[in-house]
């Protein structure tokens, strides 16, 4: 992959995180243009363009980017574990906690109960954690999210709004799985064309992820009047609480300092896309929706900080931990 300097990385993921604040602030004031276009109901293209981002990143993935089960099996463990166990929880706790009317509740859970989120890697590659651990532990949990999302929901969410397994797990295969296979097959065909694929899908990727936030946004407005700041400060909790548990734990298994960055990032940024395209599957995207839709904007300023933070304070780097640049978004 196409390496990039840290400070490249930096400022093109805070660019890319003022977008996102400023397509919620115009879909807030000026919501009508976000919602319907010439009567074409603009939630209708949520799905495909989720199918485009995951494309993107199966485009940027290879059958090497599993290689560190065999090299750092307890570290990738170590690393899943976390992901779906403290965000997921931490989702429930903060949700009943709050005591917000069911569907946003259920909100808040389902972005806990999502795999990792995009742009982890590129956020691991800015703070000098191990960034061959995170695209592992990113590509294992997208993989493993269509079992473990909708059996964390059932179990956690339940009470708040009625949850089927076999219709999330077919969406989420449908979502995610599918457009991720065909990326890797394409990345496989189109070897040669793969330093062009790596520079081209982040783009198309951020735009997409930039279009659903405000879309969403736009669809939520009237609830976001109710509980928007409560919410946010929610989301904000949730988001922290994976950063200071993920890297605790870490530190608790005594990993590395670049594994502990790893799996903190890695539990810390959820995949808010998958999120909302599952609200949406649900018909409450206005509703379930909303969480999925703060916690974007939200956990990119907050990871642009930390990886910034941690880029200014190099870890000591063990003799076999692979160092490795990314693009993705």
């Amino acid at each position: 992959m196409k390496a990039k300097t840290s400070k490249q990385s930096s400022y093109s993921n805070l660019t890319y995180t003022a977008l996102i604040l400023l397509i919620v602030i115009l879909a807030m004031t000026f919501p009508q243009p976000f919602r319907e276009i010439g009567g074409f109901p603009l939630k209708k293209l949520i799905i495909p363009l989720l199918q485009l981002i995951m494309l993107g990143m199966g485009t940027t993935m290879s059958l090497a980017d599993f290689s560190e089960v065999a090299k750092q099996p307890r570290a990738v463990l170590i690393g899943l574990v976390c992901q779906f166990t403290i965000m997921p929880f931490m989702g429930y706790f903060l949700a009943s906690t709050f005591g917000f009317p069911p569907e946003i509740a259920a909100g808040v859970i389902l972005i806990g109960c999502s795999p990792s989120g995009l742009a982890s890697n590129v956020m691991c590659f800015i703070a000098k954690a191990n960034v061959a651990l995170s695209i592992t532990i990113t590509s294992l949990a997208t993989l493993l999210a269509p079992v473990l999302t909708p059996s964390l929901m059932k179990l956690l969410a339940g009470q708040f709004i009625a949850v089927s397994f076999t219709d999330m797990m077919i969406d989420i295969l449908k979502i995610v799985i599918l457009p991720v296979v065909v990326g890797l097959i394409l990345n496989r065909i189109f070897r040669k064309s793969t330093v062009l694929l790596n520079r081209v899908m982040p783009l198309v990727s951020m735009t997409g992820i930039i279009l659903i936030v405000g879309i969403i946004t736009a669809a939520g407005r009237e609830s976001l009047f109710t509980v928007g700041w409560t919410l946010a400060l929610c989301v904000l909790l949730h988001n922290l609480s994976g950063f200071v548990f993920g890297y605790s734990l870490a530190r608790l298994f005594r990993m590395p300092e670049q594994s502990c960055r790893t799996v903190a990032i890695e539990v810390g940024l959820q995949n808010g896309g998958l999120a909302s395209g599952l609200a949406l599957q649900m018909g409450k995207v206005a509703t379930v929706g909303l969480a999925p839709a703060l916690f974007g904007p939200i956990m990119n300023m907050t990871g642009s900080l930390l990886a910034t933070f941690w880029s200014q304070r190099p870890p000591k780097v063990v003799a076999d931990t692979p160092v490795v640049a990314v693009s993705r978004p």
